[in-house]
């Protein structure tokens, strides 16, 4: 038996680690869970109609508008950029849409004006940060962020546009078998992005540029190509947001969705998506969404003021960010004592001699 054979017998590679309850039930989402089921408790004693099945799909029905940019940002988020124009492309998309209808473009029509429009917003803040990888993208998207706000402004000045048809307005406050339209299109959302993320080749590479996107790029991935791609989709799933949005408004104006970029991100945050890049799943986030949205929910029954609910969110997003950092400090005591036993040279001498590592 030569030496390669010798190591093939003591050396093993897993590419998996066996099942441990505890490290299962440490997971983030875990914490999630309790926190959800907290707040419907809370939210149950607060108003004893709360768990009335109508009052609940109304309540879903209030952030879901929010929660269909969620997924597209997680996206953004997991490859380490960020996109805080949002909130402008709904506005612009969503005026267009009103603007086109008035001048006499039948609704569907205007509707895909609406998704084009926040199709090449996305593709403008992606070609810009694929064409020069040196800019932030915080900075590019503020940038477009107040053009976005500005040209929609400049179309419809301080001017509101309504009067749509009826079957518009069932988008956002319709239901179908008492199950809100704008509900079933987020759970079909939910389970496409879960399986492009999770399950394909494009969130692999979504995953591998966040964590390195220069080798990435040296391993072969398209990374100008996979970032143009999240930020397009990002656009076009900002412009359904509007689109919805203006439903349950019945009008549009161009100081629509303001603030909206925030609660986005922090949804996305909260649900343990770093924003280093890399790291984030969609079972997190999804909860997330519900935790956030519920919790405003349950403090707008009582009247509770809107600083204090952002002071509550704030302390929330602090410990999701605190939390997998202490995890990593108490890891780095077990790191070290493996790194200083292995500093001897005790490992390698144990391997045959003339071993080529």
């Amino acid at each position: 038996m030569d030496g390669g054979e010798k190591i093939a017998s003591v050396r093993e590679i897993q590419n998996s680690r066996p099942f441990s309850a505890k490290r299962f039930f440490l997971q983030w989402e875990w914490l999630l869970v309790v926190i959800l089921a907290v707040i419907n408790i809370v939210n149950a004693g607060l108003s004893p109609n709360y768990l009335v099945f109508d009052n609940i799909m109304n309540a879903v029905q209030m952030f879901l508008d929010k929660a269909i940019m969620v997924f597209p940002m997680m996206m953004v988020i997991v490859l380490g950029q960020i996109d805080i124009s949002i909130a402008s492309t709904m506005a612009l998309s969503s005026v267009l849409m009103g603007v086109s209808y008035k001048a006499g473009v039948p609704m569907p029509a205007a509707l895909l004006i609406s998704i084009v429009t926040g199709a090449l917003c996305g593709l403008m803040n992606g070609f810009i940060l694929a064409k020069f990888s040196e800019l932030a993208s915080m900075i590019v998207t503020l940038s477009t962020m107040i053009l976005y706000r500005g040209v929609a402004s400049i179309i419809l000045e301080d001017r509101a546009v309504s009067g749509f048809p009826s079957w518009f307005s069932a988008l956002g406050w319709g239901s179908v078998f008492s199950a809100p339209i704008i509900l079933i299109f987020f759970a079909a959302e939910a389970a496409v992005f879960a399986y492009v993320i999770h399950f394909t080749k494009f969130g692999r590479c979504l995953y591998a540029i966040g964590l390195n996107e220069e080798a990435s790029r040296y391993s072969g991935i398209k990374t100008k190509r996979v970032k143009m791609t999240a930020f397009t989709v990002m656009g076009i799933f900002a412009a359904i947001s509007g689109i919805f949005l203006a439903s349950k408004m019945g009008s549009v104006r161009p100081s629509m969705a303001k603030g909206y970029e925030m609660d986005v991100i922090a949804m996305v945050v909260l649900g343990g998506v770093s924003t280093s890049g890399g790291r984030g799943r969609v079972p997190g986030v999804l909860l997330s969404i519900f935790v956030i949205g519920l919790l405003r929910y349950g403090l707008g029954i009582v009247n509770v003021r809107a600083q204090v609910i952002l002071i509550i969110i704030g302390t929330l997003l602090i410990v999701a960010v605190a939390i997998p950092n202490l995890k990593a400090s108490l890891n780095k005591g077990p790191e070290k004592k493996l790194a200083a036993e292995s500093k001897g040279g005790d490992d390698v001498s144990r391997l045959p001699r003339g071993t080529r590592l």
